[in-house]
């Protein structure tokens, strides 16, 4: 049986100027007119970073995307916040569908 994938389904992307200490899959909080910036425990965040270039960055602001989670986490549609890691955990923020978690890796595929 083969796995079933989410990658790059509605992917949508815009490119900001980034923060220091942004890096590539991590999620991220808009901090000024098209800036963002890391994201402390409990932010709400508004997308994914790619890999950071000369102060820029695309960010993934829709579709599906993995991104490192903070257990448990669970399928569904689940409010997610920021777990000051570079990934997400459950709290009171932005509701997502949650179409996978990896128990093992710690990672979730969320759909933004």
């Amino acid at each position: 049986m083969s796995k079933i994938s989410f990658e790059d389904i509605g992917n949508l992307m815009a490119t900001f100027y980034i923060e220091e200490g942004v890096q590539g899959g991590q999620v991220v909080k808009m901090t000024g007119n098209g800036t963002v910036g890391p994201c402390s425990a409990g932010d709400l965040f508004c997308g994914v970073a790619g890999m950071p270039r000369a102060g820029i960055a695309g960010v993934q602001v829709g579709g599906f995307v993995s991104v490192p989670a903070t257990m448990p986490l669970s399928v569904g549609m689940v409010s997610l916040v920021a777990d000051g890691k570079g990934g997400v955990k459950t709290g009171d923020g932005i509701t997502v569908l949650v179409a996978e978690v990896d128990t093992v890796k710690n990672t979730a595929v969320i759909c933004l």
